[in-house]
């Protein structure tokens, strides 16, 4: 299967030989009898010259690394709670086999491996977790996407509204990544792309990101990074071949869910080129139980085709670029208890993402790395229905009263520069870049009037808009930053960095430093304490930074018959104008092995946003006003530990936190799901908060070839506010809470030996169930003092099996 891209690509490089070698070899562990098992699928990473590679090994343990360039390197085999490195030398023209033993690591860590052989200190100043590709293809998940997993990670939870909210962070706050170029919507803030996992080799979530290459945000970042074409052989996968059928009412009534997915990848030229090659089409009904049954269905359909091709131009300089589509429908958003079919709207999302990555070693101890990519991501928002939108007590009837047309364009383009330094006191590893990023806007958005109807079925209040909106605006913004990773004592490394940041629409130059550290305590490196603090400039979306060009709003105070009482118009404005919302965030971490099996983790971060985006009606004055008077903080304290079974891991946490700020977030009224009342603001508690979450997930080897993959997920539930009639907030803001929520989800995955095809067929099979406890986790609530069902939960969703079968070849 050849890409238009892998053919271009070949062609320019032709048929060149280089002087290089080869280093392959198996990943083993040893067991107390001193018998040797292999480790399939453990991350291997080669580190020394240049960029580290990293590749997967296989079913029987194995890796290889083509074209490498002589020198002196380190190698380290990854795998869940096993870890081992050493270093090898590697000369023209050789090929050189090496087997790398694994045992139980001492501390999780994002680790770099020098090529010399002194005893390196394993412990990175940057807080931040990883989810290795072992995990992203076997831990139960419903939609098989790489962000679905993030919830792994402690102090990273999925919200009210389905998106990621990462360490107390908004999801438009913080930063989203796949292969160093941002995917978030540049209208919204939000990711707006994701991958099927089959293509992700890790997912991290770096809590602070200390280092000043990451910029634009005030929260976390996630990191995602798609695996390396295979320059050896050919591999391919077929799964998710079978159609699920849709059960409503006791019968059988169309289908459910149809997500096929094939993944192919291998060389074009052998040591050369790699390809990676990836589609998957997908098909799913969502439920909402408290609806009838045949009106109770989300409808999402479309399709990712995913392109890569890895490039090894010499024996200094590799590149890889990629290709990604991804239409995509969502036919009634936001369906819940309260709003049916014909009062929400279709979601319709087109676009795709080119990037090219280029990455020359200069020297044994300098690299440049540059970065392009554009990304284009269009939205539309239709209404189901041209009745009138009316919201009453314990429905929503009539059309969905927002419509939005939105074609965006975004271009990135990045460059650094890393070398290495030895200074009078000690070791520096220096970096220092560039960013430069365009964004273009082209909008239309159109508000219908809205209806408020009260307990009694009579008119309350009627909101009308202006004459529809159009939007055509653009940002440049452009980087640079600074980064030390000094090394005083063999014991101590400190990261040093800082950032400036301007952009078009603020027009202000914001200077951001950050410091990092890391100290072994104990000669035998069983306990690290890490640490850092750091000031963050996040962006200004689009959306925010064309409010005032939308509709602006009357609001009509009605009489029993309909007349209208008494009315207030808002215009809208930002009194103040825009500047970039800002963040102070520190952690302090301890590291422990308490045992040979047993490592243990305590930390604690801190984070004050200020400057934060909010949105609040100035009655007085007739201004519906958006300024960054906003604030909000968040705390953590966190235990997590991760202990080696006899067959298998087990990793659990408990993460006390609290999330605090402004509730008019932007987005809650003027994003995809628009919210239509816009109450004055408030703070309290944020949507996402939850102050207690217990997390523990792993893996074991059971009797009969089977693969174990349990994850249990217990937390507080979110709070939410009480309404009347009017939809005015009544008393404090989310004070009160859903029930506690509890899953228990367990995929089960055995091998299975097929009666046909060549000796290189193979097939897994098994199941995931979800909620396997059953436990009711309530979705919606009736807030609204004025009905009788005030107080009542609904929309749990029960338990769910799911059918595994892949193929392999």
């Amino acid at each position: 299967m050849f890409t238009i891209s892998s053919l271009v690509i070949a062609a320019a490089l032709g048929t060149a030989q280089e002087s290089t070698g080869t280093l392959h070899g198996t990943v083993v562990a040893v067991e107390s009898d001193g018998t040797r098992s292999a480790i399939p699928g453990a991350t291997v990473t080669l580190s020394g010259i240049g960029t580290p590679r990293t590749v997967t090994a296989d079913d029987s343990g194995a890796y290889s690394f083509a074209s490498v360039p002589p020198g002196r390197y380190g190698i380290e085999a990854v795998a869940p709670e096993l870890r081992g490195s050493m270093a090898v030398e590697v000369a023209a023209g050789q090929s050189v086999d090496v087997v790398i033993v694994v045992a139980i690591e001492a501390v999780k860590e994002s680790v770099t491996v020098s090529a010399s052989v002194e005893p390196t200190l394993l412990a990175d100043p940057q807080p931040e977790a990883e989810i290795t590709r072992k995990t992203i293809l076997n831990t139960p998940t419903k939609d098989d996407r790489a962000d679905t997993l993030l919830p792994l990670i402690p102090g990273v939870v999925r919200g009210p509204d389905g998106l990621i909210n990462m360490k107390g962070a908004r999801s438009s706050q913080s930063g989203s990544l796949v292969n160093s170029a941002s995917v978030a919507d540049p209208v919204t803030g939000n990711p707006a792309m994701n991958l099927p996992t089959d293509v992700v080799e890790s997912a991290t979530v770096v809590a602070n990101p200390y280092d000043p290459e990451y910029g634009r945000l005030v929260g976390a970042v996630s990191k995602i990074e798609t695996t390396t074409g295979n320059f050896d052989n050919f591999h391919a996968s077929v799964q998710n071949l079978f159609v699920r059928p849709r059960k409503r009412g006791g019968d059988f009534v169309g289908i459910e869910s149809a997500t096929p997915r094939t993944t192919i990848t291998g060389p074009l030229i052998k040591d050369k080129i790699a390809f990676t090659e990836s589609f998957e089409y997908r098909f799913i009904r969502t439920p909402i139980s408290s609806l009838p049954p045949l009106q109770r269905d989300m409808k999402f359909e479309g399709f990712t085709w995913f392109n890569q091709v890895d490039v090894n131009l010499d024996s200094r300089q590799t590149m890889t670029a990629s290709f990604t589509l991804y239409p995509q429908k969502l036919n009634y958003l936001g369906l819940n208890t309260f709003a049916p079919q014909p009062s929400t709207p279709d979601l319709h999302q087109r676009g795709y993402m080119a990037a090219v990555q280029h990455r020359f070693v200069l020297s044994a101890d300098s690299l440049l790395l540059s970065q392009f990519s554009v990304k284009q991501f269009d939205t539309d928002v239709t209404p189901n229905s041209t009745s009138p939108y009316e919201l009453s007590v314990e429905t929503t009837t009539g059309g969905f009263f927002d419509q939005q047309e939105r074609r965006t364009k975004h271009i990135e383009w990045h460059e650094t520069y890393e070398f290495e330094r030895v200074g009078p006191v000690g070791g520096h590893r220096l970096k220092i870049g560039t960013d430069y990023t365009h964004d273009d806007y082209d909008g239309r958005i159109k508000l219908m009037p809205v209806a408020i109807v009260g307990a009694a079925d009579v008119p309350l209040e009627r909101i009308d808009f202006g004459p529809a909106s159009k939007v055509q605006m653009s940002q440049n913004a452009v980087a640079w930053f600074l980064a030390d990773r000094w090394q005083p004592l063999q014991t101590l490394t400190v990261d040093l960095g800082l950032r400036f940041d301007r952009d078009s629409i603020t027009d202000t130059v914001n200077t951001a430093p950050r410091a990092g550290f890391a100290l072994r305590l104990t000669k035998d490196s069983r306990t690290i304490l890490k640490g850092g603090a750091g000031l963050f400039y996040a962006r200004v979306p689009l959306n925010q930074a064309s409010f005032p060009l939308l509709p602006d709003r009357t609001i009509a105070t009605l009489s029993p018959a309909g007349e209208v009482l008494s009315s207030q118009t808002y215009l809208n404005a930002t009194p103040a104008g825009l500047r970039n919302p800002r963040s102070v965030g520190w952690n302090l971490e301890l590291d422990r092995q308490v045992t040979s099996a047993l490592v243990v983790r305590t930390g604690f971060q801190v984070r004050n946003t200020s400057r934060d985006f909010v949105l609040d009606p100035w009655q007085s004055s007739g201004i519906l006003a958006l300024s960054n008077e906003g604030r909000s903080y968040y705390r953590e304290f966190q235990v997590t530990g991760q202990y080696k079974l006899r067959s298998g891991t087990l990793n659990a946490s408990y993460v006390r936190s609290k999330a605090y700020g402004n509730l008019n977030d932007f987005n809650q009224f003027f994003g995809n799901s628009a919210v239509a009342v816009i109450n004055p603001d408030a703070s309290g508690l944020l949507s996402f908060d939850a102050p207690n979450r217990f997390l523990a997930w792993g893996q074991w080897s059971a009797p009969f070839k089977l693969e174990m993959y349990p994850v249990l997920d217990i937390h507080s539930g979110f709070p939410y506010s009480n309404t009347n009639e009017k939809r005015q907030f009544i008393g404090p803001r989310n004070v009160d809470r859903f029930p506690t929520f509890a899953s228990l989800d367990l995929q089960v995955i055995r091998p299975v030996t097929l009666p046909f095809g060549r000796d290189r067929l193979k097939a897994r099979v098994g199941f995931s169930v979800f909620n396997l406890l059953n436990h009711f986790n309530p979705r919606d609530v009736q807030s609204d003092i004025d009905s009788e069902r005030y107080g009542a939960m609904f929309n749990g969703v029960g338990r769910t099996w799911r059918g595994k079968f892949v193929l392999d070849f």
